[in-house]
């Protein structure tokens, strides 16, 4: 199995790509990392399983070197190109379809359906969103785009997020009340992870990844 992971050196992605490099169950799965600046993996460089690009989600061009030849493509950045007009995601879609690429994981943030109940939600709408969301918000539309596209898509709904070192996590779907706060930055490569192992999990739907326990909680828990 082939994977793209665009933003290559993000958080999450550094977790999952570690997972994939040294968990038996992944040893047939090679890697394609997309970053700014490829220094930045200089540790991976020498591994045979992974090749390191350059590249910029705003350039169509290098997302297509990417992307072409994959079997699955993960976004480890949130669409935040207002002014752009999505560029990030509509050049991700694009490559993937040129090619014939199906799978694609996207980032994304929670409340974008206005889905966060209570006085976090609140407060997540005014700091997110300031104080409500829009149509036209670049993630709202992102998660759009990715629904329409075709392909065989999951955004994930990012919490707000820690360095707690645990996998404990809920999982809520599009029409669905969020459940949780914040969670681990493991629990959401975890969620990457079981896509990779299992491409059918959570396809084509949009899901929310949090720690229950911090439900009812009107702050992020770190």
């Amino acid at each position: 199995m082939k994977v793209a992971i665009l933003a290559a050196n993000g958080q999450i992605a550094r977790i999952v790509e570690k997972r994939i490099l040294t968990e038996g169950q992944f040893k047939d799965v090679d890697l394609t990392l997309m970053l700014r600046n490829a220094s930045r993996l200089s540790d991976l460089a020498d591994n045979p399983r992974v090749a390191i690009l350059e590249g910029d989600l705003n350039n169509p061009s290098d997302v297509e070197k990417a992307v072409e030849g994959q079997d699955l493509v993960f976004n480890d950045s949130v669409d935040h190109d207002d002014a752009g007009k999505n560029r990030p995601t509509k050049n991700i879609i694009a490559a993937m379809k040129k090619f014939g690429v199906k799978r694609l994981v996207l980032t994304n943030l929670l409340g974008i359906y206005d889905e966060v109940p209570g006085a976090f939600g609140d407060w997540n709408r005014e700091f997110c969103f300031g104080g409500k969301v829009q149509p036209d918000n670049a993630a709202v539309i992102s998660d759009k785009l990715a629904a329409e596209s075709g392909l065989d898509y999951t955004t994930l709904r990012l919490p707000w997020l820690n360095d707690r070192n645990e996998v404990k996590y809920a999982i809520t779907h599009k029409d669905e009340e969020y459940v949780g706060v914040s969670g681990s930055r493991q629990s959401m490569a975890d969620v990457v992870l079981k896509i990779v192992a299992d491409p059918n999990f959570a396809k084509n739907d949009s899901i929310g990844i949090a720690d229950p326990d911090t439900q009812g909680s009107n702050r992020p828990v770190y």
